[in-house]
């Protein structure tokens, strides 16, 4: 009866409201029994630890931007991310429609929700914050498909948290509050560096070299040694005077390599944290980067960036449009590490 991503199991409930004999009011819908913990460095899904291959969805349409363009887009996407071997995505900046939840529980999705930022940190701002997350926590509870609630990214909105004690108070309030009102499922205080509450220390790094990887998160480094030196983008993965307290440690944003195709426009002004020029190499550098992360025994889990082109960003596994830029069985077995090298690339000319 549990549900989780490969068995989806959903229980049809029924409410009804009686005034003496007579029943007055029914809703149906359904529930589902699952649990998320967090205990000795690993995420727990269902009681058993449960390895994450997210991916970093933005949630956007050529056609109709933020606003998914029929239901069917919904459902479609969902079913794209599990094809290509995710078991969860990371919904970034965006709250999504219920919609997409609602397909999320029935197919078997898991999902972080992570709040859009504020630009910058004010006494409005924070007010305005917290009023809204409070909403999104009371419309989203019961989805089963939510195991992670992320309230602030890369500390956008808080950006000195190393020197402002009000900065970091936001975030640790934010932290608990979150608990308070759902004490069932992990909070990132701030995912990405810096973090100062939390139950998942998410760490971003968009290296594409795959051996610099291996070098800066393997084994031969204590995670106390990782945790106390800046990631490449410049921050400390904890902020001063916080402590690791056996959070599981994730690499929840890397990749983000661009390819916009060998017969498509625009080449020149698409944006990426690396580039390839041929089909072959985005397969290559794709499938180096996750392989690199699978070996890394640190990690409980991943978020790969990211699962579709977003305006100038061309570092999508698929085009904007949805079409796969490489055979999405091929972005299935190098995301399950269910491929190897010489089968991935032995049928293919080098150019």
């Amino acid at each position: 009866l549990l549900w989780s991503p490969e068995k989806p199991t959903l229980i049809d409930a029924e409410l009804e409201l009686w005034i003496g004999n007579e029943c007055v009011d029914r809703v149906h819908s359904y529930t589902a029994l699952r649990s998320v913990n967090i205990s000795h460095g690993d995420f727990l899904l269902n009681g058993r630890p449960y390895y994450l291959r997210l991916v970093l969805d933005q949630g956007y349409w050529p056609e109709s931007f933020m606003t998914a363009p029929n239901e069917d887009a919904l459902r479609k996407d969902i079913e794209l991310v599990k094809a290509m071997g995710f078991n969860g995505v990371r919904k970034h900046q965006k709250i999504e429609s219920p919609n997409f939840l609602f397909w999320a529980d029935r197919l078997g999705l898991l999902v972080w929700e992570e709040m859009p930022s504020a630009y910058r940190f004010t006494h409005d701002g924070v007010e305005r914050l917290m009023r809204e997350w409070t909403e999104v926590i009371d419309r989203d509870y019961s989805h089963p498909c939510i195991v992670t609630w992320v309230p602030f990214n890369e500390s956008w909105g808080v950006p000195d948290l190393n020197e402002m004690d009000s900065h970091r108070s936001c975030i640790q309030a934010f932290y608990h509050l979150t608990k308070t009102l759902d004490p069932t499922r992990p909070v990132i205080g701030n995912d990405g560096w810096e973090s100062a509450s939390t139950d998942i220390i998410g760490i971003h790094d968009y290296d594409n070299h795959p051996g610099r990887l291996i070098e800066r998160y393997g084994p031969h480094f204590s995670v106390k040694d990782i945790l106390s030196r800046r990631i490449p983008a410049g921050r400390m993965p904890i902020v001063k005077g916080y402590q690791h307290d056996d959070q599981p440690i994730m690499l929840t944003e890397f990749g983000g390599i661009a390819f916009t195709g060998e017969n498509r426009s625009g080449a020149s002004k698409d944006w990426g944290y690396g580039k390839s020029h041929s089909a072959r190499e985005f397969k290559r550098q794709f499938w180096g980067l996750v392989s690199a992360v699978h070996r890394l025994k640190l990690f409980r889990g991943f978020c790969y960036t990211q699962f579709t082109d977003t305006f100038q960003e061309a570092n999508g596994l698929l085009y904007a449009d949805r079409t796969p830029k490489i055979p999405i069985q091929e972005i299935w077995g190098i995301t399950c590490s269910q491929i190897d090298e010489e089968r991935l690339f032995r049928d293919e000319p080098e150019n």
